[in-house]
């Protein structure tokens, strides 16, 4: 069986996530112990006991989602006997689960991922003054028509005005992301184009758009001085759907990440093309497990954030 490891991103944060890792395995505790020494914070606590308003506060959701998933990694290496080089082909995460697919794969280590996720978070959170960007899920439209949605949007807007495409996740959902009234008259259009519904996200920031520039800004700072090695495996980057393995390439795409948009679904067709019929999910929740169910036919997904997720990994391995 061919497998891939993905990666969570922001949104499959809960209270509690990784807390029974933690209390089952040794190698998850050592996890959140480095993530809380490299932030000087008690975000375990945090991320076990909430609240959940807190926690999901961009620049503490970052940082807690990654934890999550190298817990969940490293408790496969060590009760499942996991070796990315040997047993995946691939790792990609969405948007900051790219940053968790690289440290698994051992292209950063978790003290040095912890702290960019506290920068990006702080970045991205202060990048757009409160109330003035806006996300939204445009349900039931493909990417083409969408993308027509997002032109008609932005053909005659007012200057400053932004509508982008963020996220293309697949089944019938891509998420517009840019200033508040562009992207409430995308929503408008959508309807005309035939969309099933729209929906206002609850971030507190316009994510993966040019109104990130400022955050793009303060990654590429922050990168350049960061210790990047190859991954083990490749990494299907976000913003070009393919693999990459070169270090300088990585910290280059990591920064255009952050106002380009995540290519989900062709990220993970592309994989299910190279023959990956199981993608494992690691860490919190099962956002993308379910969106492989509606993208291919010929693939499943595993999530693995529980202990009783490691048994059932353990009998498909």
């Amino acid at each position: 069986m061919t497998k891939a490891f993905v990666f969570p991103g922001q949104g499959s944060q809960s209270v509690g996530m990784g807390k029974a890792l933690s209390e089952a395995f040794p190698q998850a505790r050592a996890v959140f112990a480095e993530v809380d020494d490299a932030l000087g914070q008690n975000l375990s606590g945090l991320m076990f006991e909430g609240p959940q308003e807190e926690l999901t506060l961009t620049v503490n959701a970052q940082p807690a989602l990654m934890a999550a998933s190298l817990a969940a990694i490293r408790v496969l290496e060590s009760e499942a006997g996991l070796d990315l080089r040997k047993d995946a082909d691939f790792v990609a995460g969405h948007s900051l689960g790219e940053y968790s697919a690289l440290a698994a794969a051992g292209s950063l280590s978790i003290f040095a991922t912890a702290k960019l996720l506290r920068v990006r978070g702080e970045a991205m959170q202060n990048a757009v003054p409160a109330g003035t960007g806006a996300m939204a899920a445009l349900l039931g439209l493909d990417f083409e028509t969408a993308a027509k949605v997002v032109d008609e949007a932005t053909s005659n807007a007012a200057p400053g005005e932004v509508c982008q495409i963020a996220n293309d996740n697949g089944g019938g959902q891509i998420v517009v992301s840019g200033t508040s009234a562009a992207v409430h008259r995308a929503i408008e259009i959508a309807k005309a184009h035939g969309g099933r519904r729209s929906i206002i996200l609850p971030v507190s920031a316009p994510f993966h758009c040019r109104l990130m520039n400022p955050a793009a800004e303060a990654m590429n700072a922050a990168l350049a001085d960061a210790e990047i090695k190859p991954p083990c495996v490749p990494l299907v980057a976000n913003v070009l759907a393919r693999p990459v393995v070169d270090v300088e390439e990585i910290r280059r795409l990591l920064v255009a990440q952050v106002t380009g948009a995540v290519r989900w679904r062709e990220s993970l067709v592309f994989m299910a093309n190279r023959g990956v019929s199981l993608f494992v999910e690691c860490g919190a929740g099962k956002v993308l497990s379910g969106l492989i169910k509606r993208i291919t036919d010929t693939a499943s997904g595993l999530p693995v954030g529980t202990p009783a997720d490691i048994d059932l990994y353990k009998a498909q391995a």
